[in-house]
C-alpha cells in the first residue's frame, strides 16, 4: 500500500457536474457630459450634462430632453423606464465615472447625496472595473445597463449576491464579504491595496530563474503558433520586475465548461489592472493542468441545441484513459466522430464554420489532448496576452527539482501542515477540501507511463533521483501550488471557489517551502441570456436563483401572481351581480311605466351577451399568457440552468463563441465585472 496516499475531497478545484440589445426604443447619444467624481459619497458639485436622443427609426431625427435642476426621476417616470425609484448617489456605483443618463432622458443636473453608503465600492481590485469608455447605471435596485458614450445601450448586467445561491460554500461566501474571519489562512485580502502592494514586492524579491522560464515558455509558444501578444507577454517575463496573475484549469474537451474562460479572463483584466494602477509590468499565464488523471473530467463538452436542450458531446477513451496523465494521452482518429457529432447539434450560425475549423485544426490526430486543449486557449486568450502554459512539459521539471527534493526530505510534513490548516478551518465551522495524511508520505507522484502516489522508502536516493530525473515527478493537489509559484513570480492566483479551501489550507506549507504565498482572487462569475430572458426575469422580478429548480414551483408561483385566482369565479360574480340588480329594476320599472319593461330586459340581455363575450376573451387571453408565460420562463431557465446546472458549469465556451463568434472574448473583457462578492448575468 502506497504510503503517501490520502483521501481527496473535491480538490480538483471546479467540477462540471454540477445578441441581444436592451429593448428597441430610443437610442440616446452623449452630446456633453461633464462628470463628477465621488468624495466620501458625495457629488462636489453639480452634474451639467445633455443628451441628444435619436429617434427609434435611426433616421437622424433628434430631441433634447431636460430635467429641471433638482427635479428626481419617480417611479414610472415615463421618461425613465427602467428606473424604479429616485436616483441618488447610493443607487450610483462611488469612485466610478457617473453619466447621467437614461433611456430617453438626459440633463440630470444634480444628484441627491448618499445616504447609505453599506454597498460603497472600494478603490481597489476588488471593485468593478474602471469605466472610462463605458459608463455604468444603477436601475431597478440593482439591474445595471451599460452605455458607452456613442450612446449604443448594449448590454444589460444584473449582479446577484453570491450569498443567495444555495451551492456557494459558507468559506467562498466569507471570503469575499467577512475576510477578517479567514484571515489567518491566507497571506491577505485582495479588497485591500496595501496587500496587493506587498505581493508585488514579495513576487519581485524572491528568487527565479526568470530567464530558463521564458525560454521555455516562448518555445512552447511558438510551436503551438501563439498569438504574437501572448509570445511577448513570455518575453517580458524574463525582467526581474515583471509579475504574473496565475489561474489553471484541466485540459477538457474543446476549451472546457464556461467557467475555464472566466478564470482566464479574469487573470487577463486584473493584469492590465496591475499594470495600469501599481505601474509594474504583470501578464497572465494560464496553467493548464495536464499530469492530472481523470479521464471523465475532460472527456465530455456540452452546448444547447437549436431546442435548447442540453446536448453533451463525449470522447471516446483512448488508451491508458483513467490511468495515464492527461497529457500523455494522444487524440486518435475518433476524434472525427466527436467533431460530427458537434457540427451536427451545434445551432448553425455565421460562426460556426469557423469555430468548426478551429477545434479540427487544434484536436488532429496523434496530437496530444492537453496540447489541443492550450491551442484551443491560445485562440481564444492569446490575443490579450494571456500566457497557455502546459505544465507537463519535461523542460519545465528542472526548474523545480529543489521543491521535488524538499518534499522527499520531509515526508509527511506537507500532509501534516495542511491538515492541521482543515482541522482550524473545521473548527471554525468551515468545510475542508483535502483529508488524509501519512508519515511518510509525500505530496508527489511519480509519472512512469501511469500515474502512482510516491512512497518513501529509501529518502536520500529518491532525493538523488528528484533532482537527476525531475520529468519523472509530479506535484499533487497541495503541492502544485507551491511548483506554481516557485516558476512564476505569482502575486495573485485566481480561483474558482471550490479551491478557495484547499488553498486556505496551505499558508503554512508555502511557508514550510520558503515561497511567497500570492493572494487568492476569486475568478469572476457569470450568466450569459439572450435579451429576451433578461427582460424576462426584470419584468416579473423573479429571482435568478429561481430558475434552478427543475420543477415549476417558481412558475407557478408566477401564474398565481399574474392572474386573477379564478377568473372563471370573478366572472360568475360580475353575471350574477348583473342579474340581481337588473331583476330589481324589472320588479321595478313597471310601477313607473310598463312601457320600460321590455327595455329593461332588453339591456339585460345586452349586458348578459357582452360579460359572456368577455368571459370568451378573457379566457382566451389567459390561456394564452399562461402559454406566453411558461415558453418564457422555460427559455430563460434552459439558458441558465441547463438540466439545473449553473450555465458556467453546465456548458461549453464553445457554445457561447458559436453564438456570439470572437467578438465574443472582447465583450466579456469590455463588460465582465471583477467584483468577486455577485455572480453577473449578462446580455451580449
Amino acid at each position: 500500500m502506497h504510503a503517501a496516499i490520502g483521501r481527496m475531497v473535491d480538490c480538483s478545484g471546479e467540477r462540471v457536474d454540477q445578441r441581444s440589445d436592451i429593448p428597441h426604443g430610443h437610442r440616446p447619444a452623449l452630446a456633453q457630459h461633464d462628470v463628477e467624481g465621488v468624495s466620501d459619497g458625495v457629488f462636489l458639485r453639480e452634474i451639467w450634462s445633455a443628451v441628444i436622443e435619436a429617434g427609434g427609426d435611426r433616421r437622424g431625427d433628434v430631441r433634447v430632453i431636460d430635467v429641471c435642476g433638482d427635479q428626481l426621476l419617480k417611479r414610472g417616470d415615463q421618461r425613465g423606464r427602467l428606473f424604479w425609484g429616485e436616483i441618488e448617489t447610493k443607487d450610483l456605483d462611488c469612485d466610478e465615472p457617473v453619466a447621467p443618463l437614461i433611456s430617453g432622458v438626459s440633463g440630470v443636473r444634480r444628484l441627491v447625496g448618499t445616504k447609505d453608503r453599506t454597498q460603497r465600492a472600494r478603490t481597489n481590485l476588488m471593485e468593478n472595473p474602471e469605466w472610462s469608455e463605458c459608463f455604468r447605471r444603477k436601475v431597478q435596485d440593482g439591474i445595471f445597463a451599460v452605455q458607452r458614450p456613442n450612446g449604443n445601450m448594449n448590454s444589460l448586467q444584473i449582479p446577484v449576491d453570491i450569498r443567495r445561491f444555495p451551492w456557494v460554500k459558507k468559506l467562498a461566501a466569507d471570503y469575499a464579504f467577512q475576510f477578517a474571519a479567514l484571515a489567518p489562512f491566507f497571506s491577505g485580502d485582495p479588497a485591500e491595496p496595501a496587500a496587493w502592494s506587498s505581493a508585488i514586492a514579495s513576487a519581485q524579491r524572491h528568487p527565479r530563474q526568470r530567464a530558463e522560464l521564458s525560454a521555455l515558455l516562448t518555445t512552447q509558444l511558438a510551436r503551438r503558433n501563439a498569438p504574437a501578444a501572448a509570445r511577448e507577454a513570455a518575453i517580458r517575463l524574463a525582467e526581474p520586475n515583471t509579475v504574473a496573475l496565475v489561474t489553471g484549469q484541466q485540459a477538457g474537451l474543446f476549451g472546457g465548461p464556461l467557467f475555464t474562460l472566466y478564470k482566464g479572463l479574469t487573470a487577463a483584466k486584473l493584469a492590465a489592472r496591475i499594470t495600469q494602477e501599481h505601474g509594474v509590468p504583470a501578464v497572465a499565464v494560464f496553467w493548464v493542468e495536464s499530469e492530472d488523471h481523470d479521464w471523465d473530467e475532460v472527456a465530455s463538452v456540452s452546448v444547447l441545441d437549436n431546442e435548447l436542450q442540453r446536448r453533451t458531446i463525449t470522447m471516446p477513451a483512448p488508451a491508458g484513459a483513467g490511468h495515464s496523465p492527461i497529457g500523455a494521452l494522444k487524440v486518435g482518429s475518433e476524434i472525427h466522430g466527436t467533431l460530427d457529432q458537434l457540427a451536427a447539434v451545434l445551432p448553425q450560425t455565421e460562426f460556426t464554420a469557423g469555430l468548426l475549423d478551429d477545434l479540427r485544426s487544434a484536436y488532429t490526430p496523434g496530437v496530444a489532448m492537453s496540447d489541443a486543449f492550450a491551442r484551443v486557449l491560445d485562440r481564444t486568450l492569446g490575443d490579450l496576452g494571456v500566457i497557455v502554459f502546459e505544465c507537463s512539459d519535461r523542460s519545465a521539471k528542472p526548474l523545480a527539482r529543489e521543491i521535488f527534493a524538499h518534499e522527499i526530505s520531509h515526508p509527511g510534513r506537507t500532509w501534516a501542515l495542511a491538515g492541521e490548516a482543515g482541522q482550524r478551518l473545521a473548527a471554525a465551522g468551515y468545510h475542508t477540501q483535502v483529508e488524509g495524511s501519512s508519515q511518510n508520505g509525500a505530496a508527489l507522484f511519480r509519472i512512469d507511463g501511469a500515474r502512482t502516489a510516491v512512497e518513501i522508502t529509501d529518502a536520500p536516493a529518491l532525493e538523488r533521483e528528484a533532482r537527476d530525473r525531475p520529468e519523472t515527478f509530479s506535484p499533487n493537489v497541495l503541492l502544485r501550488p507551491i511548483v506554481e509559484d516557485t516558476l512564476f513570480p505569482t502575486v495573485s492566483y485566481v480561483s474558482g471557489p471550490n479551491e478557495l479551501a484547499y488553498l486556505g489550507q496551505l499558508r503554512e506549507v508555502y511557508a514550510h517551502f520558503g515561497v511567497p504565498m500570492p493572494l487568492m482572487y476569486p475568478r469572476a462569475s457569470a450568466t450569459v441570456l439572450d435579451s429576451a430572458s433578461a427582460r424576462f426575469l426584470e419584468k416579473h422580478e423573479l429571482p435568478f436563483e429561481a430558475l434552478q429548480a427543475r420543477d415549476e414551483s417558481a412558475l407557478n408561483r408566477l401564474l398565481a401572481a399574474s392572474l386573477p385566482e379564478s377568473v372563471d369565479r370573478a366572472l360568475r360574480e360580475a353575471d350574477e351581480a348583473i342579474q340581481e340588480k337588473m331583476t330589481a329594476i324589472l320588479s321595478s320599472v313597471p310601477a313607473i311605466d310598463a312601457t320600460l319593461e321590455g327595455a329593461a330586459k332588453s339591456t339585460l340581455g345586452k349586458l348578459q351577451h357582452d360579460l359572456a363575450a368577455l368571459r370568451g376573451k378573457v379566457i382566451s387571453a389567459a390561456k394564452k399568457r399562461d402559454e406566453t408565460l411558461r415558453r418564457q420562463f422555460f427559455r430563460a431557465q434552459a439558458q441558465a440552468f441547463p438540466d439545473g446546472i449553473p450555465q458556467e458549469r453546465a456548458l461549453g465556451s464553445i457554445a457561447l463563441l458559436n453564438r456570439y463568434g470572437p467578438a465574443f472574448i472582447q465583450r466579456l473583457m469590455q463588460d465582465l465585472p471583477l467584483d468577486p462578492k455577485h455572480h453577473w448575468v449578462l446580455t451580449i
